[in-house]
């Protein structure tokens, strides 16, 4: 399940004989069915039972192996990917290709639900694209919602004034719209040369868990 997407009919399966263990027969009568199966699918802090739906875990994990990617390009596993798969981008920005294998199947899926919960957090803004890159501290849109000039800057480091490490005001209100304007200021910057890093938003010290990504599939579905 970590490594390899699961049939979704091999997911309802292994569901259904758990169902069968608490739902089925008994001595010929069948066990009530006290609360929906989606029910007892969600977390404990929910409202549920804590009973796992195997599509979803499954897909929980493989963005783990996404997040490792991203986290370790240096290791032997991502330098390979990246030689077949996204030699000039990253991990977040390649495509399936026209030949993948069901490894490189899985990460994408993986990649997918990554993508809605990672942000870019600012240090020298080189490495973060504005457009592109999640790196507003929003829950429903981290990326600015539209632009007011044709030839807008493409990096966030073209909005710092690295003189004084703080925001070019007059360049947001000319290329951003108001409310957008607002959550970019309100992001700290660093008076040191720090790099821009990746984090999971929906753990505190922001590193990728796949019980808070099953929370946030949970969530949503």
């Amino acid at each position: 399940m970590s490594c390899f997407r699961l049939p979704r009919g091999l997911c309802d399966s292994i569901s259904s004989i758990i169902r069968q263990f608490w739902w089925g027969s008994k001595r010929g009568q069948r066990k009530p069915a006290w609360v929906s199966w989606k029910t007892m699918t969600q977390p404990k802090g929910m409202g549920g039972l804590g009973f796992k739906d195997f599509e979803i875990f499954n897909l929980a994990m493989l963005a783990r192996q996404a997040w490792c990617l991203l986290q370790c390009p240096e290791t032997l596993s991502a330098r390979l990917l990246k030689s077949i798969y996204y030699p000039n981008t990253t991990n977040l920005h390649a495509t399936l290709g026209s030949h993948p294998s069901q490894i490189w199947r899985a990460i994408m899926e993986g990649k997918d639900v990554l993508k809605h919960g990672i942000i870019k957090r600012i240090g020298n803004g080189v490495d973060t694209l504005i457009w592109e890159d999640n790196w507003l501290p929003r829950k429903e849109m981290m990326r600015p919602y539209g632009c007011r000039v044709q030839n807008s800057p493409t990096h966030v480091s073209q909005l710092i004034d690295a003189t004084s490490a703080t925001w070019n005001k007059q360049l947001l209100d000319e290329v951003f719209l108001p409310f957008d304007v607002q959550v970019i200021m309100s992001i700290p910057l660093c008076t040191m040369n720090t790099p821009d890093v990746w984090s999971w938003m929906f753990e505190k010290k922001g590193h990728f868990s796949v019980r808070s990504a099953y929370n946030m599939l949970v969530a949503t579905r």
